[in-house]
């Protein structure tokens, strides 16, 4: 190539950015349609005409560029997009016009809603939870006694579970410990159990050549959870099974339960949870009562407040959480990051706490941006996850970064990385892995594999 044409060149990039940057939108449409290259060209300064554009609230010419196929998610020498820049000076209308979800570059980094939805771990609901029979006094007594009732026993919120035998052979699950009424009976006479019904097994489908429904039917099974205090050797002296044990690392051990267990595990350990947290009345500080099946506590005081209109200090508490998988604007690379805590070369998806009056995206937004620096624009929900350690909802998102460069909270995060696709996809396969996976169970592992999958037969 000449100098001469490469002058050109030079030139008419230089004109394509002026005419941007004074709004010129009949100038910027007739270079665009001469020369369709220019679109994405940035000056010496590492500004393209879509920033130059936003810095100056040239709406008419944002949205111009934006038509004509334009990347809003290249950043400058700053780490600054045209969104952030936008942001910066006030110029609202461009932000929100940049920070839309539904064009642009936006659909190569984010799928469509119409990809195959994971089931998480904890998530499968085995039972039918009835919870209209909590408040049926007279049919929860019934159940109790029932003889094919099962029971699950808690000790310090942690489940008594049988471990795998010898001759069970490699990769055997943990399985919950069962009980009958006559084995529990006498625990439920002590004033410091806790008991809660969790529903009861669901009933197959019945065929569709049934032509109609057999008479004197057996109700299912029902299940119940108790908590209690007593001696956990004591308690272990209950179970036929040699194998049997209550976890000391919930974290680790309830991961090895079968999907079915682990589903009804989550829904009887956070309730039981909010129960050791909420003997009291956190209005009045009185004692409280369990009612409707476990499901609610009442203040004693007759005088409380809390018995007054709706509290939610009465109900189990849910607390919510975003768990995000944040990819680059490149759509090649996702950020992850860990803690001191994680085991040895393993990181994970950022993840918060939601504040009151916040959104879920921008719980998203600003988690990131807190733990790791990076501005992060449009959301698209995922999936969720329960977690019971000891009540948490884990609410999983793919977000998109505006920005790139990193700069961690150390008090929350050890370190942070923009991983590329292959590296995740050799992490994932252990060839040459670039970083330890989370386990499989958790939502992280299938966000991470969600991101992965839309290009990749992984």
């Amino acid at each position: 190539m000449t100098s001469l044409q490469l002058s050109a060149q030079e030139e008419a990039v230089e004109r394509f950015l002026d005419a941007a940057a004074r709004g010129d939108l009949v100038q910027v449409s007739t270079l665009l349609s001469h020369v369709p290259s220019l679109i994405n060209r940035s000056g010496h300064s590492g500004w393209t005409a879509l920033m130059l554009a936003a810095r100056n609230g040239h709406y008419d010419v944002v949205e111009a560029l934006l038509s004509h196929g334009c990347d809003k998610f290249s950043v400058n020498s700053s780490s600054q997009s045209a969104y952030d820049i936008a942001k910066f000076w006030g110029h609202r209308h461009v932000s929100n016009l940049l920070g839309r979800t539904d064009g642009g570059g936006c659909q190569r980094v984010l799928p469509g809603s119409d990809l195959h939805q994971q089931e998480n771990y904890f998530s499968r609901e085995t039972l039918d939870r009835l919870s209209a029979k909590r408040t049926d006094k007279v049919w929860l007594e019934d159940r109790r006694s029932d003889p094919d009732t099962v029971y699950l026993l808690f000790s310090s919120l942690s489940p008594m579970v049988s471990g795998p035998r010898e001759d069970d052979g490699a990769g055997a699950e943990t399985k919950l410990c069962r009980f009958r009424y006559e084995a529990v009976k006498d625990l439920l006479l002590k004033p410091a159990t806790v008991l809660i019904f969790l529903g009861v097994e669901k009933r197959k489908k019945p065929s569709s050549s049934s032509s109609q429904t057999a008479v004197g039917v057996q109700e299912p099974p029902a299940w119940f959870a108790i908590n209690t205090d007593e001696d956990a050797v004591e308690l272990l002296k209950r179970c036929r099974e040699k194998s049997c044990c209550f976890p000391k690392t919930p974290n680790r051990d309830l991961l090895k339960l079968s999907e079915e267990e682990a589903g009804v595990v989550a829904q009887a350990r956070s309730v039981l949870a909010w129960h050791s947290r909420y003997s009291f009345c956190p209005t009045c500080g009185s004692g409280t009562g369990l009612e409707d099946g476990g499901y609610k506590r009442s203040c004693r005081n007759s005088d409380c407040r809390s018995l007054k209109g709706v509290h939610n200090t009465c109900y189990p508490r849910v607390d919510p959480v975003v768990i995000m998988l944040v990819i680059h604007p490149d759509g090649n690379q996702c950020l992850l990051g860990r803690k001191k805590i994680f085991p040895v070369g393993m990181f994970s998806c950022l993840a918060g706490f939601i504040e009151p009056g916040e959104t879920m995206e921008e719980a998203v937004r600003r988690e990131v941006e807190e733990e790791s620096g990076v501005k992060v624009g449009p959301v698209q929900y995922v999936s969720c996850q329960p977690w019971p350690m000891p009540s948490n909802l884990m609410i999983g998102c793919l977000a998109v970064a505006m920005s790139t460069g990193i700069k961690v909270d150390e008090d929350e995060i050890e370190e942070a990385r923009w991983f590329s696709r292959q590296q995740v996809i050799d992490s994932f396969r252990g060839t040459r892995p670039a970083f330890t996976v989370p386990p499989r169970q958790t939502i992280a592992h299938q966000l991470i594999r969600h991101w992965i999958s839309m290009n990749s037969n992984l």
